[in-house]
């Protein structure tokens, strides 16, 4: 009986699926550069601008690092996917919002949601990534940790002001009010 051509006591990357899998969290996170630079650039001048402009940084640097790490697995960008990122993106921005004219408070509030489910897709990124450190040394463990954390951190803020949006939003005032 031959053995597989793979057959190792240490379990070795799926270099296929690894590509497929990078390019989607690159589209992901094209889409999120996208959307958190507009937000940044909509809130500007505001408090959420102030805490948002550096976590829109982190994001877009986050996109820089990731297509760093698959340069140094021979991973290719698949451009087709990056493009339908970025279109998903602006997309996205054409949705009802109850407003015609002016920014809605909504659109604010949806779009801290879905970076935040974007941030947490990235944070499951990074760890699948963490545990191959085992078996493949062209990945860095301390940079994925690092990269972790400030996932983690990037949650944290995203979190706290989309709950004071939705909680600005949501709530009636005035008039009319219960």
């Amino acid at each position: 009986m031959k053995a597989p051509a793979h057959s190792t006591d240490t379990p070795s990357t799926d270099m296929k699926l690894l590509g497929i899998y990078l390019n989607d969290h690159l589209a992901g996170a094209t889409a999120a550069s996208e959307r958190i630079g507009h937000l940044a650039r909509s809130a500007r001048g505001t408090a959420l601008g102030r805490a948002i402009g550096p976590v829109a940084a982190e994001i877009a640097q986050d996109r820089t690092t990731l297509l760093g790490i698959m340069r140094d697995l021979g991973v290719p960008v698949r451009r087709s996917k990056v493009c339908a990122g970025w279109t998903a993106e602006k997309l996205g921005r054409l949705k009802g919002n109850g407003r015609l004219v002016r920014r809605s408070p909504l659109s604010t509030v949806l779009e801290l949601e879905a970076l935040r489910v974007g941030v947490e897709g990235k944070t499951a990124g990074w760890e699948s990534l963490r545990r191959l450190t085992a078996t493949d040394k062209r990945l860095d463990p301390g940079l994925l940790d690092r990269l972790l954390e400030r996932a983690r951190r990037q949650q944290d803020t995203l979190e706290t002001w989309r709950v004071r949006q939705a909680d600005t939003a949501l709530r009636r005032t005035g008039p009319g009010a219960a």
